[in-house]
């Protein structure tokens, strides 16, 4: 795909060839305006279009605004320099920021609308351990604090916000957080602020991360927040499962979002879907919603493959998972959440999973407690209702499920079919533990508990075809 990219090395106006003298005209004012650094930008006049956020008119490498792929060399500032100098060409059909092989040490730097990222394959992009290059932004409206502490947070390592059409992919290029001193200072309680992420992309449209490996992460690898139409896809995430809240992906207040065809080791939950913190998030009022998520690989010994909430004060609806695949994970689907959250877990949809070595498949909680702080509303009671589980198989499983409800407020609407669940040499005695909760079950082993009605081998769980396209 980048085959002679490097090479290009003749000035835009030479290679302006359009055919359209109006264009011409402007990007020559834009070149006098934008000086040196703009004639480092290449016209691609052949180049795959069918690779999705490829097909950009004009390109950089990153070596081009003084880039160095040392491992030691800071390259904050060439980050910037380039992807402020590819910005002017937004209104042209967009632009492109080659990394190339090499390990590119650097701090936070933002993204730019119509824009692509890519990493060659032989690129690591580095996280800096200097904790002058990130900046300190302001805690999320929806969460009210940061999670790891009060008050700010640390700017993602690449992030955006109020974007259009913007991607992140490459040909499996690495992305490396060097969390290991954010995860020391967070185990000593030495955090003034919440550890910055991977990837945050916020009040955008139009996004996608696709085909990179992302590792070691401080805190969250991808958080698409506020946004629509995101597709999170072919990513590999790494970390070591004892590294503290290194959850995969976080969809938090999206809409029409897809995740698929990905590979991920955690330790923390694979994909938490979230939506707000109690009445910070009741009162932003922004859920997500239309979030498919299918083909997913999970190990993460100590959270969840899936998990909805805590975080939902907004709502969370309109779920659908399928194709998932856990090994050694504690459970395959878990909904967590507590009085004081508010709002709705609702219209959720699952079907064929494969889960080996689990501590348990099923668990949905209402007492799961920590609030940004004590005022929130201790009426806020969540809806948890219409949450659907069809055909899936498990083994070496320590307990079947564990659903507790929020006492007065049952968890309604529940409905598990066809599912196979092996047990452990050395299972609880107890394999379903059930309060507060109301629905069916059918086709179940071992047989599901006595709030969960038997309707029977025949009856199957819905699970919706028309899925959303993104």
């Amino acid at each position: 795909m980048f085959s002679g990219l490097m090479e290009m090395r003749t000035t835009l106006a030479r290679k302006m060839v359009f055919g359209n003298i109006l264009l011409l005209g402007i990007l020559l004012v834009s070149i006098n305006i934008h000086g040196a650094a703009s004639r480092k930008v290449r016209v691609l006049d052949s180049f795959d279009d069918s690779a999705a956020g490829c097909s950009r008119r004009f390109s950089a490498s990153l070596t081009d605004f003084g880039g160095v792929g040392d491992g030691v060399t800071s390259n904050t500032l060439a980050f910037q320099s380039a992807i402020d100098s590819l910005s002017q060409f937004a209104p042209y059909g967009g632009s492109l920021l080659f990394v190339p092989p090499g390990k590119w040490l650097t701090g936070s730097f933002n993204l730019t609308s119509h824009f692509t990222l890519y990493l060659h394959k032989d690129a690591t992009i580095l996280a800096s351990q200097d904790e002058s290059e990130w900046a300190v932004i302001d805690p999320l409206p929806s969460y009210g604090r940061g999670r790891d502490a009060d008050g700010g947070r640390y700017i993602s390592l690449i992030f955006g916000t109020n974007l259009t059409d913007v991607v992140i992919t490459g040909d499996n290029g690495t992305v490396d957080g060097q969390g290991v001193t954010w995860w020391d200072k967070f185990h000593k309680g030495e955090l003034k602020y919440t550890r910055p992420y991977l990837i945050e992309i916020m009040y955008s449209q139009e996004v996608q991360i696709s085909n990179i490996t992302l590792m070691n992460s401080p805190s969250w690898n991808v958080h698409p927040v506020y946004s629509s139409n995101v597709v999170v896809q072919g990513l590999t995430i790494l970390a070591p499962v004892t590294s503290p809240n290194t959850d995969g992906i976080n969809p938090d207040s999206c809409t029409n979002t897809r995740i698929e065809d990905c590979y991920i080791v955690s330790g923390d939950d694979c994909v938490a879907v979230k939506s707000g913190w109690d009445q910070y998030g009741i009162k932003f009022g922004m859920p997500t919603k239309q979030l498919v998520i299918r083909r997913l690989t999970c190990i993460s010994p100590f959270s969840a493959v899936i998990a909805l909430g805590s975080e939902m004060s907004g709502g969370i609806e309109d779920v659908r998972a399928e194709d998932i695949t856990g090994i050694n994970s504690e459970s395959a689907v878990r909904i967590k959440t507590a009085v004081g959250r508010g709002n709705y877990v609702k219209d959720i949809y699952v079907r064929r999973m494969t889960m080996k070595t689990m501590k348990m498949v099923f668990w949905m909680a209402g007492n799961y407690g920590s609030h940004p702080d004590n005022d929130y509303d201790p009426n806020a009671i969540p809806v948890i209702q219409n949450i659907n589980f069809r055909d899936v198989v498990a083994e070496n499983v320590t307990m079947a499920a564990r659903l507790e409800g929020i006492p007065g407020h049952p968890f309604s609407g529940i409905c598990i079919s066809n599912v196979t669940i092996e047990l452990a040499k050395k299972p609880k005695k107890i394999q379903w533990n059930c309060t507060e909760i109301a629905g069916v079950s059918s086709d179940v082993t071992p047989k599901a508990c006595n709030l969960l009605e038997d309707q029977g081998p025949k009856n199957t769980c819905n699970f919706p075809e028309d899925f959303p396209s993104v």
